[in-house]
């Protein structure tokens, strides 16, 4: 039987396609994967592993338990390798257990760590299999409805059965617990044993129904995470590499201390794979473990916002958000670790036309941010530079690092968890920008985000208020193609952004709320917001449920594919000025960065209108489903 998150399936048919070589074809077929001619390494482990855990379950009695394969935790692009279903042997009660099948034949510890793992074949660090898997547990019981009372239903097992206990030997340091234990090859038995141990040999129990049919509990938004975790430390569990990247600054930072050694920490990633998430996390952590530490951005949205919601109420948490720029006269090593969130938009230099002439410098504004900690973090996506002077990219962070003397060491997270976890939307919109090789693609559609084109803005504001009634939260945004006006003198605002006969106002420039508008930092968090459409300074680091792109005159197609128009853009700043102009090629890429953050920040959906229309007729035949598609 199929499902929209996992391929499900008996234990005898496991063996069955085993045998007759279509296992990994089925898999794949159901994920929607194109096959190469040559298998994939996923594939190849498909074949090999999941038929272990099938005979092993036949060898116990257990062939009636149901497996559930490739399972997709909600809300996210991550997928746990199995989860077996069925009831305790001794309470009755429905019982899960996720498996991690790992290939490596051995693995060591990183240095000065119990959780970070080098395994051989693999060139990358890796997060200990433990780890990994009790994260998987850790996740369904926060966010599956049926799981989250009851976190004794789920256990998780990492499998390395190509793997001795001597060549895994150093893994042992990691204490094993009940949502995450590890068994070898050699230990064979042993997970024989813990299998018959955690379920009956019954059939049909429905347990798998009622995991697959759970309703799904709503995430908290970055702000309310981050305001529970600076007071008390939460159950949420990071996943993969976003752990895996929590876990080296945390390593980082002991050695800081034990060795007297400085280290850089480079966490990449797209848009919602969990970068805000790592940077509060760790803020939080280190806080209430006593270290000196800050967490900075260059936004004023974004920083603000951070003050006025996690850090309501105390000025002691509200004093631990800083700008970039607040570090260009700090001490060397003031700081344990400065996480510098949002790292793309570091800038060349901390001072600007304001700053005095006396207090004007020359010195890069990354200097100053890795100068100040002993563990400088930045976390970035290159993707999301959108002006010209912002220069946060993995190579300049790296070189400057190098040239200093300091170590670095660079995770990239690989996983999708806004636009409902969604990879197929994050690679669509990709393909759309031609930020990735192969041109626009018709869209593939994923229940888990819905994508619609609009005809109209006044189509697009009457859905996305239809929304908003419903108790979600959405806003409308657009490319910075139309004047931006200050408010008039009676304190109301200029409907600058007019397409035929639909005008509205941007979002404020400043930061005091004019009438029924709040301020600009506030735009994307203040129910107030919805009455105008946000730029890119507004938008960008933030996320709402559904998300209204207008797509101005500076992005449109021709000939099959998008083009940028220089002339078409307000924004002065992507043009440079004549001392310092931006040239096309720069501006090109801006442009598209812009359209790529704007395009990324729903959690539910996404509404698309463009005001050309040979782009508007291209997009519906790439969508094919308007507002009018319940």
């Amino acid at each position: 039987m199929l499902s929209n998150r996992v391929y499900r399936s008996s234990v005898q048919e496991v063996l069955d396609l085993s045998i007759e070589q279509q296992l990994s074809a089925m898999v794949a077929k159901h994920l929607g994967r194109t096959r190469r001619q040559r298998p994939s390494s996923e594939e190849r482990s498909w074949d090999v592993s999941l038929p272990l855990i099938a005979e092993d379950l036949k060898t116990v009695g257990l062939g009636q338990i149901e497996m559930l394969i490739e399972y997709q935790l909600p809300e996210s692009s991550r997928r746990a390798d199995v989860i077996l279903s069925g009831v305790h042997p001794e309470t009755g009660a429905d019982n899960y257990v996720v498996v991690e099948l790992k290939q490596w034949s051995s693995a060591t510890l990183a240095h000065h760590s119990d959780r970070i793992v080098r395994a051989s074949g693999i060139p990358d660090e890796q997060l200990h299999p433990i780890d990994q898997v009790s994260g998987y547990c850790g996740y369904l019981t926060q966010y599956v409805e049926v799981l989250h009372d009851r976190p004794d239903a789920v256990h998780g097992v990492a499998y390395l059965h190509n793997a001795t206990e001597n060549s895994v030997s150093a893994l042992r340091e990691r204490p094993p617990e009940d949502s995450g234990r590890m068994f070898t090859g050699e230990q064979h038995d042993e997970f024989l044993t813990y299998l018959k141990s955690q379920f009956a040999p019954d059939a049909d129990t429905g347990a798998a129904d009622r995991l697959l049919q759970s309703a799904i509990r709503q995430k908290q938004n970055l702000f309310s995470f981050t305001g529970a975790e600076l007071r008390a430390a939460t159950q949420y569990s990071l996943l993969d590499h976003q752990k895996l990247a929590y876990e080296t600054v945390m390593n980082r930072v002991s050695l800081s201390r034990q060795a007297d050694q400085k280290s850089v920490v480079i966490v990449t990633g797209g848009p919602g794979s969990g970068k805000s998430l790592i940077a509060a996390s760790l803020l939080a952590e280190l806080h209430r473990d006593g270290y000196r530490v800050r967490h900075a951005t260059g936004s004023l949205a974004f920083t603000e916002s951070l003050r006025k919601f996690p850090g309501k109420g105390s000025t002691e948490l509200q004093g631990l958000f800083k700008y970039f720029r607040n570090f260009s006269d700090a001490g060397k090593n003031d700081l344990d670790v400065l996480i510098c969130d949002e790292a793309h938009r570091v800038r060349e230099v901390s001072t600007n036309r304001f700053t005095p002439a006396a207090k004007r410098t020359k010195r890069p504004q990354i200097d100053e941010l890795m100068a100040v900690a002993r563990v400088p973090v930045f976390l970035l996506d290159e993707n999301q530079v959108v002006r010209p002077d912002e220069i946060g990219t993995v190579k300049a962070i790296r070189e400057h690092a190098v040239r200093s003397g300091y170590l670095v060491h660079h995770v990239e997270l690989d996983g999708q968890f806004r636009c409902g976890g969604s990879a197929e939307y994050d690679e669509w919109v990709r393909r759309l920008l031609e930020l990735r090789v192969g041109g626009p693609t018709p869209w593939p559609g994923d229940p888990r985000f819905d994508v619609r084109i609009a005809s109209s803005p006044r189509e697009m504001e009457d859905f996305l208020r239809d929304k908003n009634s419903d108790g979600m939260t959405a806003r409308m945004a657009a490319g910075y193609c139309w004047p931006w006006s200050s408010p008039k003198e009676d304190g109301t605002l200029v409907e600058d952004v007019v397409i035929g006969d639909w005008s509205r106002p941007w979002n404020l420039r400043g930061d005091r709320a004019v009438g029924d508008a709040p301020p600009s930092p506030l735009w994307a968090t203040d129910p107030r917001g919805f009455g105008q459409v946000g730029c890119i300074y507004t938008a960008q680091g933030f996320e709402y449920d559904w998300s209204g792109v207008i797509i101005g005159p500076d992005l449109v197609v021709r000939n099959g594919h998008l083009t940028t128009v220089r002339q078409a853009t307000k924004d002065t700043t992507l043009k440079g000025t004549k001392k310092d102009p931006v040239s096309d090629e720069e501006f090109d890429v801006l442009v598209r960065n812009i359209y790529k953050v704007l395009l990324t920040r729903g959690m539910r959906g996404v509404v698309i209108y463009s005001v050309d229309p040979e782009t508007r007729e291209f997009l519906s035949g790439l969508v094919n489903r308007d507002l009018s598609v319940q």
